[in-house]
């Protein structure tokens, strides 16, 4: 899964605002649209990015695939019928 998010683009940014609603639902819904996302932890967070994306994979029931420097990976299937899922 790393191989495969290492071409995407960060689709957010958690900063010194943390983790809002907003947020979840903006990634919540990137996740049902795509299944892996990368997100970007900005220095001004409050916490590092490890913690930060235990946080956020619990938060939405994702699975925290990788953290690379200040990247952090999700992985989350779709829900949605239909759907050309990614295979591993």
């Amino acid at each position: 899964m790393k191989a495969m998010a290492a071409t995407l683009s960060p689709i957010a940014q958690i900063g010194k605002g943390g983790v809002t609603d907003n947020l979840l639902k903006t990634l919540s819904d990137a996740l049902e649209a795509r299944e892996l996302i990368k997100v970007n932890v900005l220095e001004t967070a409050d916490d590092d990015a490890y913690n930060l994306a235990e946080n956020v994979a619990d938060l939405l029931d994702a699975i925290p695939v990788a953290v690379i420097g200040r990247k952090a990976i999700f992985y989350r299937r779709s829900s949605r019928e239909h759907f050309a899922h990614l295979e591993f």
